[in-house]
């Protein structure tokens, strides 16, 4: 099959006829019937019968069409990447991918500092899970990754800023006072408390969990949620205690919780990718280096 014939049986499988087939992929009724007439010419067998007016896919038809969706994929990450080869020419735009985490603090922070250095650069700022980072990164997406905890990629090159702990944040009174005032909570001292708990596919939660069986600890999870923040705003409305990472906790109102240091400590190692194929960019260089310093600052608060 043609690369056409292969557009034409795709674009008449995902309408189900000729005409909106023809309409999906910009070209006329006829020419959609004489190339699909072609493409079962040269294969040998039909890949559609009519049947009450309606066109069905053959037995045959079903079978290669998972390995034209296949393509299509692979031809969408070819555009995505010829994209992004055509964005690193450029040094007057900068995209930007971070967990949530530190989107709300340590980000602006240091985009501060980099205006500064950069006045005229547009940046684009996307907030994802870490695995979704690591692979829009690979495909070449975006010039910049800021993430907790990744794992090693041959696409990607890391570069360690810091090293966050977690730090426990309890709605006010839900903790003993002796224990607020002690600056610092163990793992066991929140043993049948209601807890929240981010899932256990998150960098944050694999540490808690692994600190949990070490210190041999079963916590109560009354929530699961997905991002930082979410965790840090039911602890925030009374709801339960939130375990977060330190950046996390430097947006959390103190007159509504208490900030406890977690013992033993468990970091939470915050990492810049970038793609390995291509040099770094000067601002993407400059913005590495605020993101350090405002991670430093925010982390001494």
């Amino acid at each position: 099959m043609r690369l056409r014939h292969i557009e034409v049986f795709n674009a008449v499988m995902l309408t189900g006829s000729v005409s909106a087939a023809a309409r999906l992929i910009n070209v006329t009724q006829p020419a959609v019937s004489r190339i699909l007439a072609h493409a079962e010419l040269q294969l040998g067998f039909a890949l559609f019968q009519r049947v009450k007016g309606r066109l069905v896919p053959t037995q045959e038809a079903q079978t290669l069409y998972p390995h034209v969706q296949q393509l299509f994929a692979q031809l969408d990450e070819v555009q995505r990447l010829a994209a992004g080869l055509k964005h690193q020419q450029r040094q007057d735009e900068l995209r930007i991918l971070t967990v949530f985490a530190l989107s709300v603090e340590v980000l602006p922070r240091a985009l501060g500092a980099f205006r500064a250095q950069y006045p005229g650069v547009a940046v684009s700022i996307e907030a994802l899970h870490s695995p979704q980072i690591v692979a829009a990164l690979v495909r070449q997406e975006a010039d910049l990754g800021f993430v907790f905890t990744a794992a090693a990629h041959p696409a990607l090159l890391q570069e360690h800023l810091a090293d966050a702990h977690m730090l426990c944040v309890a709605p006010r009174g839900m903790l003993p006072v002796a224990l607020v005032q002690s600056g610092q909570v163990a793992l066991a001292d929140l043993a049948g408390r209601p807890l929240v708990r981010l899932a256990a596919n998150d960098p944050i939660g694999t540490l808690v969990g692994h600190a949990c069986r070490q210190a041999d600890v079963a916590l109560q999870a009354l929530y699961t949620v997905q991002t930082y923040h979410a965790a840090l705003a039911l602890a925030q409305h009374g709801h339960a205690v939130a375990l977060v990472d330190a950046c996390t906790a430097a947006s959390a109102d103190r007159a509504r919780v208490d900030v406890l240091a977690v013992q033993p400590p468990i970091a939470v190692p915050v990492q810049a990718l970038r793609p390995a194929q291509r040099p770094a960019s000067l601002p993407a260089e400059a913005l590495t280096r605020c993101m350090r310093a405002a991670l430093a600052q925010t982390l001494g608060a």
